[in-house]
């Protein structure tokens, strides 16, 4: 039986338990207050974890794709290293696979980076993703770094390009890696029915054109007929490092999974309208 657990029911979760039903896969979902479709279970809590042994079927898989809700490094050692050790220990069998992020590449140099590259990340935050990585892998586990994800009603950079806040920072030479939420979904899923060829793996999962910060926004203005935004410093407080790096997703071509978009410019006359814009 293709049992999944679904641990984290937001906006990439709740994709991945639609695309995920419609595959046959008997879906279990968990959120932190849950709700009509997700089980209630605070992940940082080891007894809520264990209790689900004896209210849930054993999972074969396990996406671990819970959020931090925006916290900082105590929300991120609750959720992601002590939760995913929870899960671990309570369903040792699974095939866990673990959304974190391509935040823990710290390169700013705009060269290409592989699940190979270094990562040594200055923010404590993207540190402990890797620690949760590791406990992970040291179980055979699958590490899903996921670029910056957009989708139905939702892109930070196409929603302040279209309200007039956005701001080229610098030389607009910084590279953006993107991934449609509907496309990470997809090679989630891909990654669960492929056991053999992803346990104990690290995958990147990004759209295949990087695109430079000022050739994105000249697209944009293209197509929407509008002017470019101004140019403008580096903002400071970012939520994800700042970083200037090329995300490869080969790995995860050559296993065969491929993007519905592509690319960000592929998707962003339907997620503008799905934002509310209007030409």
């Amino acid at each position: 039986m293709n049992t999944l657990l679904i641990a984290g029911h937001g906006y990439l979760g709740q994709e991945v338990s639609r695309q995920a039903g419609g595959a046959g896969w008997q879906v279990t979902a968990l959120s932190l207050s849950g709700d009509d479709f997700a089980i209630a279970c605070d992940l940082s809590a080891r007894s809520e974890v264990d209790k689900l042994r004896a209210q849930i079927p054993a999972p074969r898989t396990l996406v671990a794709s819970a959020s931090s809700g925006r916290g900082g490094a105590d929300a991120y050692r609750a959720v992601f290293v002590d939760g995913t050790r929870h899960l671990l220990e309570t369903f040792p069998d699974a095939h866990l696979i673990f959304v974190s992020s391509t935040s823990v590449y710290h390169q700013l140099d705009g060269s290409m980076v592989t699940e190979a590259s270094p990562t040594e990340p200055d923010r404590e935050t993207s540190r402990l993703l890797l620690e949760a990585e590791e406990q992970v892998l040291s179980a055979r586990g699958t590490v899903a770094r996921l670029a910056g994800i957009y989708g139905p009603a939702r892109s930070v950079i196409l929603r302040r390009f279209l309200e007039g806040s956005a701001t080229i920072e610098e030389d607009g030479r910084r590279f953006l890696n993107q991934i449609h939420r509907d496309d990470a979904a997809a090679a989630l899923l891909h990654l669960a029915a492929n056991p053999r060829v992803s346990r104990g793996e690290v995958y990147n999962i990004s759209d295949s054109s990087p695109l430079h910060q000022g050739d994105c926004y000249q697209a944009l203005a293209a197509l929407f007929d509008r002017p470019l935004p101004a140019v403008g410093p580096r903002p400071e407080n970012r939520k994800r490092a700042w970083t200037h790096k090329r995300v490869s997703n080969e790995k995860l071509r050559e296993s065969g999974w491929h993007p519905q978009f592509p690319s960000f410019i592929d998707a962003a006359e339907e997620i503008a309208a799905s934002l509310g814009h209007r030409e």
